[in-house]
Order: C-alpha cells, then structure tokens, then sequence
C-alpha cells in the first residue's frame, strides 16, 4: 500500500503557485492603502470627520495594518505554504474603499 502524494485536505499544487504568485502583492496593496492613511488621518485635518470618527478609522487601519504585516512575516516564512482566510481579506478589502472614499473626499475638500 503507498501513500497518497497529497493528504485529501491538502492544497493542489496549483493553487499553492496561485497562492504563492497572487498573495504578496495582494498584500504589498493593503499595506500601501493602510499605511497612506495612516499617515494621512496623523498628518492632515481631515475635517469632515469629526474626532471620534477619524480615531475609530484610525484604529482599524492600524490594526488592519498589524494583521497584513503579521501576514506577510508568516506567507514569507512558510515559503507561501500558508494563506488568509477569504473573511479576513474581504474586511481588508472593505476597509480599503473606505479609506479610499475618506481620501477621495478629502482631496476634493482641499483642492486649490
């Protein structure tokens, strides 16, 4: 009797070279966008947000900000063998068009 190459639950080896080819610069992107505004809601007056509101963005990408990091260390280390729940990436993606919506607004605001 031999043993399968692949356990069952094990992924395909192609989906691991997707995985692999398409998870760094998914994540390079979300740490781009997080870390834009970050420094835009530290640097800037965003004044159509008031205080608690641009504090509680602030929160979130910077915890977003922590997650994508802790995710990039863990992909490099696992030589592309582990991945991020579809969850996680699309709360990442959602916080993204909202930072994209507080920028485009902004710039609109402070266009001179």
């Amino acid at each position: 009797m031999s043993l399968p190459q692949n356990p069952p639950d094990a992924t395909p080896p192609e989906d691991a070279d997707l995985m692999k080819s398409v998870l760094p610069p998914l994540l390079n992107d979300f740490h781009h966008w997080f870390g834009r505004t970050i420094e835009l809601l530290e640097t800037k007056d965003v004044g159509f947000l008031s205080g608690e509101q641009r504090q509680d963005l602030l929160s979130r990408v910077q915890a977003a900000q922590r997650q994508v990091s802790a995710s990039q260390v863990l992909a490099s280390a696992t030589e592309g063998q582990a991945s991020i729940d579809m969850p996680v990436v699309m709360s990442w993606h959602k916080l993204v068009h909202e930072c994209w919506g507080v920028a485009i607004r902004y710039r609109k605001e402070n266009q001179s």
